[in-house]
């Protein structure tokens, strides 16, 4: 077995097929310890040829199926068998996708597409290694320890995999054109796993981990336990029992690095003067001697760690933190929450209903409520020999459909005072920038000016780019400050937003010195009274208000 010091040499010089290959060597060692991994790369083939990799060093008994991201729950998770139920007269309960998959690895391709309600099992699922059992009078649970590899195929304009599912995942994977050089065999993974579970990690090396963890701003703990894990998983590799330095100074470049969403800060210069303070005693005794030497190791331990994540950084700042962060706020992202209740939207289940009352039925569901009542329906005195299958009214079942909300951007921009020029520059690109995006999205986008003495909606509600270059193209500028009558225009605009169901951001773009009133006639103490008058009125639809003193 090639000891992992002497295929990579210095931890800066991993670079990344051979992190890839370590990561798939590591994947096999502990696939479920570890989770699973985010792939991105640039071209299909790449990602093809990771899955294969991680594949040839598994155990040959190791199952390995592809996850369709329009999978039913039924399959997905279990539970009755239609057709077999028909066809015997009795439930027939029939295995999920993940049950089968027990001890094994899931690929899920196109992964950043996947719907929330398909994150949530799979989430679950890797937090508790089980799934909820759904033959027929089942409360319990079956085992369903998997491995996930969700394969990121999102561009730049894209949102990546929903980070609740790659917080989860021990890796995430940037990989180039190069090939993954095969520097482990299935025998050397074989092995590994035979000796991981004896491998130790120092508290020491533990601490610094999570110290590391903190200055280069990664917040979640699952990413300190997927480093542990690695780190046992590279010293098993290399037939040892105990972790080495080198070893966590890997894992942090390897674990750590991708999801640092700050640089640390710089220490301080060395001609700086220290703080006045005064000096602790010298150490009394031999414990204290190795309290130093121990506070020593951790300080280098530390510096490796560092020194090793900052070869790492350039990609966990510049391609995933940022996307993740922005995909973490929020589900809906800035197409706004789902709402349910309507006739549109994307299926998330079924609910007891009679679809005279508006509903759309869900004819599979209902034959499958129906289906364990059959024999005792034909039994009964009033059953019509004629009817194979009798259809109840509860056995009725409604889709529940949820479509996503779209967002009202509302932008109101101070055009008053010798400064106008500069932010009708600033809002006009603003604006045009949000509106052609807002073909992809439900997004909308208003205007509001305000000067001399009062508001004017230049741009009401709109996806229409055309019209919208023309409203900005008239933008005026120069006169009084009439504050309270464009939080009153934007409140307008906002509460009829809120009628037609969008969600609602607000931005005013202006120095808040008001000096017109609502009435139109000069005078700051009344102009400010107004407005904020009109700022509680606004604050009470409880939408969402950014303010930039210009």
């Amino acid at each position: 077995m090639q000891g992992v010091a002497d295929a990579f040499g210095a931890v800066g010089a991993l670079d990344a097929p051979t992190r890839a290959e370590l990561t798939a060597a590591l994947l096999a060692v502990d696939p479920w310890g570890l989770g699973g991994a985010v792939v991105r790369a640039p071209r299909h083939d790449l990602t093809e040829a990771f899955v294969a990799r991680c594949a040839a060093l598994l155990p040959g008994v190791t199952p390995m199926r592809r996850l369709p991201l329009s999978i039913p729950d039924d399959r997905l998770l279990g539970g009755l068998d239609l057709a077999m139920t028909l066809a015997l007269g009795r439930p027939v309960a029939e295995r999920g996708l993940l049950a089968t998959l027990h001890d094994g690895v899931l690929v899920v391709p196109g992964a950043e597409r996947a719907g929330a309600a398909l994150v949530a099992r799979l989430t679950q699922m890797i937090d508790t290694g089980s799934i909820p059992d759904r033959a027929p009078g089942s409360s319990g649970r079956t085992p369903a320890r998997v491995c996930v590899i969700a394969l990121d195929e999102s561009d730049g304009d894209e949102e990546p995999v929903h980070a609740s599912l790659a917080d989860r995942l021990g890796f995430l994977v940037q990989l180039d054109a190069a090939p993954l050089p095969a520097l482990y065999t299935r025998a050397d993974v074989l092995a590994a796993r035979a000796l991981v579970p004896r491998v130790t990690v120092t508290d020491a090396q533990f601490a610094t981990l999570v110290a590391t963890a903190e200055l280069f701003g990664v917040e979640s703990l699952r990413a300190v336990r997927a480093a542990v894990r690695a780190a046992r998983g590279i010293a098993a590799l290399d037939g040892r029992t105990l972790a080495s330095s080198a070893d966590v100074a890997t894992v942090a470049a390897l674990v750590l690095a991708p999801r640092a969403t700050r640089m640390p800060a710089p220490p301080p210069p060395a001609d700086a003067e220290p703080p006045d303070e005064t000096p602790p005693p010298p150490p009394s005794s031999e414990q204290d001697d190795a309290q130093d030497q121990s506070d020593a190791e951790v300080r280098e331990l530390e510096e490796m760690m560092i020194e090793a994540m900052a070869t790492m950084l350039p990609l966990g700042l510049t391609i995933d933190a940022p996307r993740r962060t922005t995909r973490a706020a929020g589900v809906a992202g800035r197409s706004g929450a789902d709402r349910s209740g309507g006739l549109r939207g994307r299926q998330v289940g079924t609910r007891r209903g009679d679809p005279r009352g508006g509903g759309r039925l869900d004819l599979v569901e209902t034959l499958r409520a129906a289906a364990p009542w059959q024999p005792l329906r034909r039994a009964s005195d009033h059953a019509d020999p004629r009817v194979r299958v009798q259809v109840r009214p509860d056995d009725f079942r409604i889709r529940k459909l949820f479509e996503p909300a779209g967002t009202t951007a509302i932008f109101v921009v101070d055009a008053s005072g010798s400064a106008a020029l500069n932010r009708m520059a600033e809002a006009k690109g603003a604006v045009e920038m949000l509106l052609a995006e807002s073909y992809a999205r439900r997004d909308e986008v208003a205007l509001v000016a305000f000067r001399g003495t009062q508001a004017e909606i230049l741009l009401p509600p709109t996806r229409a780019i055309a019209a919208a270059k023309r409203a900005l193209a008239a933008l005026p500028g120069g006169g009084g400050t009439p504050l309270a009558s464009a939080i009153d225009r934007a409140t307008e605009l906002a509460m009829r937003a809120r009628r037609e169901g969008n969600d609602t951001i607000v931005v005013f773009l202006t120095d808040a010195r008001a000096n017109v009133a609502r009435d139109g006639t000069g005078g700051r103490p009344q102009a400010t009274a107004d407005a904020l008058q009109s700022a509680r009125v606004l604050r009470a639809l409880e939408g969402t208000t950014l303010l930039i003193d210009t």
